[in-house]
């Protein structure tokens, strides 16, 4: 069961219904608007969730390894559902990479900073892989604009949503609730009672999230209206930062 009596298959019929109730609303251009964001969605999940995997597997867990999680391939990490509310909702989710913290074997390491290591992990993947775009994105503007605005600026529009995508999913993740990989990180460092009531919890968290991904003022959600400014400010510093080592260059 889920926070406030509610069980998985209503949870999933809730956001099902909230989900086409957003499509509906996009109208046909932000559909077709959406055909861009596919291709940044995979990349961002799909990388957020190796990273996961990759340092939990480097810390002694050979749990993901033998899930066949350590790979780039979307098809491994992509929930489908979660996939579709990421792109219709901008909140979602990848298939969780599962652990076993028993299997923890770095000596210098505990099993709970291990386990918040593997958590932040994935946000880190995600603003790394939000500046390499950053990096492609400015050069390309620069050296080949012709491709960037080809087809209606298709290359143009799918670079910047892999930007601001992984720097949204990375932000979002870090906050500090369950189940998002920051209460992870957190958890680490409460002591025993705050961490059983974080755990038993959760899943109430879970469900506030969701209200405030969907409750709209002005227009739009509460969590939107928090990132925004955010991810914004995140975008800006690193155009800055690659603009500048570009023209020193160019």
């Amino acid at each position: 069961m889920f926070g406030f009596g509610i069980d998985k298959r209503t949870l999933y019929i809730l956001l099902a219904i909230l989900a086409v109730f957003t499509i509906v609303n996009l109208g046909t251009n932000g559909i077709l608007g959406l055909l861009f964001e596919i291709p940044a969605v995979l990349i961002a999940l799909t990388f957020h969730e190796f990273a996961h995997a990759y340092v939990a597997d480097k810390l002694g867990d050979n749990t993901p390894r033998a899930q066949g999680r350590l790979n780039l391939n979307p098809l491994s990490h992509i929930d489908w559902f979660g996939l579709i509310m990421l792109v219709v909702a901008g909140f979602g989710w990848g298939k969780p990479v599962e652990i076993n913290r028993r299997n923890f074997s770095n000596e210098k390491v505990s099993s709970s900073a291990a386990e918040a290591i593997v958590a932040i992990a994935g946000p880190i993947m995600n603003f790394i892989v939000a500046f390499v775009f950053t990096i492609i994105f400015f050069v390309l503007l620069k050296f080949a604009p012709g491709f960037m605005f080809a087809l209606k600026g298709t290359a143009y529009a799918i670079i910047l949503n892999t930007i601001i995508i992984n720097i949204s999913l990375g932000i979002f993740n870090l906050i500090p609730v369950p189940p998002l990989d920051g209460s992870k990180v957190l958890i680490h460092f409460l002591p025993y009672n705050a961490k059983q009531w974080f755990e038993n919890n959760q899943y109430t968290f879970y469900i506030v999230m969701l209200f405030l991904v969907f409750i709209r003022i002005n227009g739009s959600s509460i969590i939107s209206q928090i990132l925004t400014p955010l991810v914004g400010g995140i975008f800006n510093g690193m155009s800055w930062l690659v603009t500048s080592i570009i023209n020193l260059f160019a």
